[in-house]
């Protein structure tokens, strides 16, 4: 056996950490009740080949993945590690918005209920809890529905209605998150769901009070930031670890 240098053992053991994040995600997003069938992804920088992502194969559960069954896609959509198919509308989005976004380690969409009702009021969200500044003045909107995402042209136009923020409502399809690290994104993913839940309960009783621009700016600092996204995903990562731990084979 050859040895291994010290960057090379970085390196692969960076992907050995995305990938069980990756894969711990996903089993969160099931558990969440965020799958719809064959839709939805999250995907993640190779750290030795950043042009290419690995995200989770075509046609398998949430709940399911492990961290064998990722497959990895060139910028090309070829899968280069892996025996199994990728998700078309995966590759036109994500492969769009890492070449994109440099900054972006992962990114996540999932037709979530909540989510995608309230995608189809086609609007942002308010400043009217502590949670949802995380998102205040930091997610996009993309104003339009033409179908199933095939085309990375409409992956590219997602990217720009995303700009440098961490997170874009699709109309009439759901939200998509990024990060950093596969935690961020997956923790923006499911906090974002939470608030689009909270202000849809919110609005159908009555008016809702928003909070004042400094306040939400100042909370949005403090409960939006990158560190807050990976912490706040340390927790349910550790819990499903422990309930879940085949995840890791």
């Amino acid at each position: 056996m050859s040895l291994v240098t010290k960057e090379e053992f970085s390196v692969t053991e960076e992907r050995a950490h995305r990938k069980l994040q990756l894969a711990a995600a996903f089993r969160l997003f099931s558990r969440f009740g965020f799958d719809e069938g064959v839709a939805g992804h999250i995907t993640a920088r190779d750290p030795a080949d950043p042009e290419t992502f690995w995200v989770n194969p075509f046609g398998m559960h949430f709940g399911l993945v492990k961290t064998s069954d990722l497959i990895r896609v060139s910028a090309s959509g070829e899968v280069v590690e892996g025996d199994a198919p990728v998700n078309r509308a995966a590759f036109a989005i994500h492969s769009q918005l890492h070449a994109a976004r440099p900054d972006v380690m992962a990114a996540a969409h999932a037709h979530s209920l909540h989510g995608k009702a309230f995608s189809a009021l086609g609007k942002k969200l308010d400043p009217i809890t502590q949670d949802a500044c995380a998102f205040y003045e930091d997610h996009g909107l993309f104003d339009d529905f033409t179908g199933v995402v095939l085309d990375t042209e409409e992956g590219r136009r997602i990217g720009a209605a995303l700009g440098q923020s961490k997170a874009v409502i699709l109309r009439n399809h759901g939200l998509l998150t990024v990060g950093g690290s596969v935690a961020e994104a997956a923790y923006w993913f499911i906090a974002m769901d939470r608030s689009c839940h909270a202000q849809l309960l919110a609005d159908a009783a009555g008016t809702t009070v928003h909070i004042d621009h400094d306040y939400a700016s100042a909370t949005h600092d403090q409960v939006g930031s990158a560190i807050a996204g990976r912490f706040g995903f340390q927790a349910i990562f550790d819990f499903i670890i422990d309930q879940e731990p085949e995840l890791a084979n």
